[in-house]
């Protein structure tokens, strides 16, 4: 191959239409070498399709198994916990961890109730999955612990398995739901710590088939409206607490509506010291979070939760809210730690269908929470091992009274905003979490529903914003917005999971009519660059006589073959009704009579099978019947491979070129191009 470079400070070019004038002043290149097909090239560069079977990877992945590295990388607390620095660190995680922990209380107490199990739960998953995370997670910076959403999946499974005391309406028709003697009786705790073992053993099934990259089936219009939506769920169910009403839970679609309905109706009954303390607890958080909190010039965010829960508290105990105002009380909480219990496994069966949509949310929320520190701080986040963390912290937790675990975005960026370094901040927050369990928990027993209540409707402030994502969708593209509108409508009429699967399935669709939906052009060449354009955006690009380059962007299978050749023959100028009865036209009715040669410009096919190689030769025999040559180009290593495999079925015999400009080369030194047919 010759070469020749040259400096050249070219003259100012004048483009049509335009008075823009541009210079030329970097190195220009000329490339003397003969014109190559596909074959000559891939001898040229060694090209090997020997791929290696079975047998031979299993021998490498034997020869390459190091048993300690795969103990550090299942343990990742082996890697960074020698390597730790005090000195940088530790005040960071001492900071962190406290302010964490804070935050841990109100909120964890706060959340579980959504799951329809006691406070104390909450301060069991701050202390429990915090530990285990710490120990085989790769987030710095996530707080493990409650989330709403997971909370509210959750209580859909324990209202539908649970033995509860309050009355249950199906549909719209008040009913005790009927229970034979003989069925076994589940209480709540139950219900939930099986949903988190069968979520836990998902994980690490999902970790197993690396199955890391799912949370990627989960598209941005996706999780904006099922989160918005799930906060829609999360206010109505908390609205009751808020205004000091009890309504029946109801089962089944439309389950939110009835009980909106049901909460108007009883609005006039409305308990006025607990409608009080809602305004005054929500005012006092907006305040704190709007306005102070900005300004605020201390290191240490300012508690607001666990000021309202502490205040809260005191107001209860000294006032006498519960017994005088009838405010319903969190009520007791054991001192303690909970003893190790197994779920039982006769509810594994029936939780595992809705375990699945939870499992998937959880690490989906999990590793885009960690993903976004992760760049901030530059180190690296493993999808498979934080499956196999995940199932690791709702198996063990799950003996320890927990409900399925995932990440908050305000404790997780409030962790990493006070000055977190590393996972040992968990553990500073944990024993904190300790403190609380054996000698403080009592106190909260006087803590008004409707405070807890409050603090959730502020929390999720954020979320119902997310609402006017749906301008940003809009702009984007009709399948965003549809993806939006019946993601949110699902869940909110419907159900959490059947919502999400809702989603799922649209967005899986929108991603196939955006493959399937091909792109397709005719190139020209700019003049003095052997640089190949679309014809239609480039006006300067011309065609180069009895030639036509059809370029095709998409996969080429059984599923768009018919609309591949359609396009060619569209686009070439083919009268396929003529190319049906090939004996019965000539090169002048078909509209061929200047054309000499097709290339077919598969640069942008990222894919092709059989159904596609048949095609290919359906189009070279009929073009072939009427003297015009068919031949390819810029074929990807796959396509190529593919290619030539199809002779073996007697479907190839195609001309290949490693680039455009080789094949125009050989059409316009060719004296006879037509294959045979």
């Amino acid at each position: 191959m010759l070469i020749q470079k040259s400096g050249i400070s070219g003259d100012a070019t004048n483009l049509s239409n335009d008075k823009t004038k541009i210079k030329y002043d970097e190195l220009s290149y000329l490339v003397s070498r003969q014109c190559l097909q596909q074959e000559e090239f891939n001898q040229l560069s060694q090209y090997d399709r020997v791929k290696a079977s079975p047998l031979d990877t299993l021998k490498d992945a034997i020869r390459s198994c190091n048993p300690f590295a795969a103990l550090l990388k299942f343990i990742p607390i082996l890697q960074w916990l020698p390597k730790y620095n005090f000195k940088t660190d530790l005040m960071g995680d001492i900071t962190a961890g406290i302010t964490v922990a804070v935050l841990q209380i109100p909120q964890g107490m706060a959340y579980v109730l959504l799951a329809g199990v006691p406070a104390n739960v909450g301060l069991y998953m701050a202390f429990f999955q915090c530990l285990v995370y710490t120990v085989f997670g790769t987030s710095r910076h996530i707080s493990m612990g409650t989330f709403a959403v997971v909370s509210l999946m959750t209580s859909k499974v324990v209202v539908t398995y649970a033995t509860l005391p309050s009355l249950t309406i199906v549909n719209s028709t008040y009913s005790v739901p009927p229970e034979p003697l003989d069925d076994p009786q589940y209480t709540p705790i139950q219900v939930a710590t099986a949903v988190t073992f069968v979520c836990g053993i998902y994980h690490l099934l999902m970790s197993a088939l690396r199955l890391g990259t799912l949370s990627s089936l989960l598209s941005e219009p996706l999780v904006s409206s099922f989160t918005t939506a799930a906060a829609v769920q999360v206010i109505i169910s908390q609205m009751k607490d808020l205004v000091g009403v009890s309504i029946p839970r109801y089962r089944g679609a439309f389950k939110t509506i009835y009980s909106l309905r049901d909460l108007i109706e009883q609005v006039p009954n409305s308990n006025l010291t607990a409608v009080y303390t809602s305004v005054i607890v929500i005012s006092f958080m907006i305040f704190m979070n709007e306005y102070l909190k900005p300004r605020s010039c201390c290191r240490f965010p300012i508690p607001a939760e666990l000021i309202v829960v502490v205040g809260g508290t005191l107001a209860s105990y000294f006032i006498g809210l519960g017994p005088n105002f009838n405010l319903t009380l969190v009520g007791t909480i054991p001192v303690g730690l909970p003893a190790p219990e197994m779920p039982p496994i006769s509810l594994f069966k029936l939780v595992a269908v809705d375990a699945i949509a939870i499992a998937i949310v959880s690490y989906s929320i999990v590793m885009s929470m960690a993903l976004v520190f992760a760049q901030k701080d530059g180190y690296e986040i493993r999808p498979n091992q934080e499956l196999v963390a995940m199932g690791a912290t709702n198996i063990v937790t799950s003996f320890f009274s927990c409900i399925p675990t995932a990440c908050s975005l305000s404790r997780s960026l409030i962790q990493y905003q006070s000055g977190g370094k590393t996972q040992i901040t968990a553990t500073f927050s944990s024993v904190l979490i300790l403190v609380v369990l054996l000698w403080i928990g009592p106190y909260f027993e006087y803590l008004p529903r409707c405070v807890l209540a409050s603090i959730i409707f502020v929390a999720l402030k954020e979320m119902l914003w997310q609402v006017q994502h749906i301008k940003k969708f809009y702009r984007e593209g009709s399948l965003e917005l549809l993806i939006w509108m019946v993601t949110f409508l699902t869940v909110v009429l419907v159900d959490v999971d059947i919502g999400l699967l809702t989603g799922v399935i649209i967005s899986l669709v929108a991603l196939y009519i955006r493959g399937w939906k091909s792109y397709y052009s005719l190139l020209g060449t700019v003049p003095d660059t052997a640089i190949y354009v679309d014809l239609g955006s480039h006006n300067r690009a011309a065609e180069i006589p009895h030639i036509k380059i059809f370029k095709y962007s998409g996969a080429i299978n059984f599923a768009s073959r018919a609309t591949f050749k359609k396009a060619l023959t569209k686009e070439v100028g083919i009268d396929q009704r003529l190319l049906r009865r090939t004996s019965q036209y000539n090169a002048t009715d078909a509209g061929l009579q200047i054309i000499r040669t097709v290339i077919i410009d598969l640069s942008s096919v990222p894919h092709i099978d059989t159904a596609a190689c048949k095609v290919f030769n359906e189009i070279k025999k009929d073009m072939a019947s009427v003297g015009v040559s068919t031949l390819m180009a810029c074929a990807a290593d796959c396509v190529y491979d593919t290619l030539i495999h199809a002779e073996s079925i007697g479907e190839g015999g195609f001309h290949i070129f490693p680039t455009i400009h080789d094949a125009v080369l050989y059409a316009q030194g060719s004296t006879s191009t037509v294959l045979d047919v």
